[in-house]
């Protein structure tokens, strides 16, 4: 018997291969669909399963003309309730309402898709979805070939009735399933935090909830009984933890926007900013057909749009809590930053922050503010006006619940 010899860089080469290997076999979610948070459009916050073929086009067209899509909004997802209340008893797939949809979804599909956007759906890891429509246990594969024979570019999966299921192996198994049937999908878990989906989901999914549903009130939760929503900033509180856990292609999501949905004018600006400045995925939940000019004007600021898009990705975090005014820090590219200062109070702050005085550090990037050394326009993105530097102290009212929100640049 002749034995082969293996030279040491042999070997070497060897382990690494195996590596990758191993590695691409067990990657499960489609590559790069999300190097930047995800933008678009939900049906829910709105209106809940009274969805239809008129409305998705209406909706189609409004993305266009309002400007949005050329913001950057892209998805077009219909949430729960586009489904038939049984399953075809023959086949087992899932049947479009035939109230809701008489053509069925695809030429409502490629309506979307002629206007230069995405389309979403969703559906549930459970029996049934949260409305009490079919849910996919069970049908995994057989769900993502039909989602991928129609068309879809986007799945959000939800977490009703799934007593007695693994989250984890739940949605590993829709991930494998939408890799399976071949068609890039970006997979959204809406598992609402309650399994810690950020330690587990990055191979499996493009984001993840953090958290359970938001609700149109800038802070505290709205009880409905057996469940509960959460305001803005009650959501924000809970974030602050999770950002080593996010960037390209693997994003936490605090959930979809209540812009344009009852918030004054100012909650608007303060709700976007920080999601701007979280990374979140910005997903509106408005009747954009009845949007006034200043909902228009807060989700179309490209300047703030920019904070959320930009390319290094990195996950915003808190530097400072004090007399009801917070200030949210995020690198961006270029070794520029945003810096936002938002009043969750009925009153009016006055702030002043030396700039000379702050070495601001965040640990989990190795990224460095330091003022002291280099000094920095200052933007302030809601006004789009020029706010000095670095080199003098920053005096500014903020408004009830408003937000003073600025880039930083060399």
């Amino acid at each position: 018997m002749i034995k082969k010899q293996f030279s040491f860089p042999s070997i070497l080469a060897l382990l690494l291969f195996s590596t990758l290997s191993t590695k691409n076999l067990f990657a499960q979610k489609f590559e790069n669909l999300a190097p930047t948070p995800p933008m678009g459009w939900n049906s829910w916050n709105t209106f809940q399963t009274n969805i239809s073929e008129q409305l998705v086009k209406d909706i189609a067209d409004v993305l266009v003309s309002s400007g949005m899509k050329d913001a950057g909004y892209t998805y077009l997802v219909l949430d729960d309730g586009w489904m038939a209340m049984e399953r075809d008893p023959k086949t087992g797939d899932l049947i479009p309402d035939p109230k809701k949809f008489p053509n069925g979804l695809k030429p409502v599909i490629d309506y979307v898709h002629s206007k230069g956007l995405k389309f979403g759906l969703y559906n549930c890891a459970g029996t049934k979805t949260c409305a009490g429509y079919p849910g996919t246990r069970g049908y995994e594969y057989q769900d993502a070939r039909l989602y991928a024979s129609l068309g879809t570019d986007y799945l959000k999966f939800d977490w009703c009735n799934t007593e007695g299921i693994n989250a984890k192996e739940a949605y590993t198994t829709m991930s494998k399933a939408l890799k399976t049937a071949g068609r890039p999908i970006v997979f959204s878990l809406c598992e609402w935090g309650n399994n810690q989906p950020w330690l587990w989901a990055e191979p499996v999914g493009q984001l993840w909830r953090t958290t359970g549903d938001i609700t149109a009130q800038f802070d505290g939760i709205k009880n409905h009984g057996t469940w509960h929503a959460n305001g803005v900033m009650t959501i924000v509180d809970m974030q602050d933890t999770l950002r080593k856990y996010a960037g390209p292609n693997h994003w936490n999501d605090p959930d979809m926007l209540e812009v344009g949905n009852g918030l004054t004018p100012a909650q608007n600006r303060s709700h976007y900013s920080l999601w701007a400045i979280l990374s979140a995925p910005l997903i509106a939940g408005n009747d954009l057909r009845k949007m006034n000019d200043q909902t228009r004007a807060v989700l179309t600021n490209k300047d703030v749009i920019a904070v959320n898009q930009d390319g290094l990705g990195i996950q915003g975090f808190r530097h400072r809590n004090k007399d009801s005014v917070q200030i949210w820090i995020k690198p961006l590219s270029n070794g520029e930053w945003a810096v936002c200062f938002v009043n969750r109070s009925s009153v009016a702050k006055q702030i002043e922050f030396n700039w000379q005085n702050e070495t601001i550090i965040d640990k989990d990037f190795n990224k460095t503010l330091d003022t002291k050394a280099n000094t920095y326009k200052l933007r302030e993105l809601w006004t789009k006006k020029d706010a000095g530097t670095t080199k003098a102290v920053l005096k500014a009212t903020i408004q009830p619940y408003d937000v003073l929100m600025l880039r930083l640049t060399k």
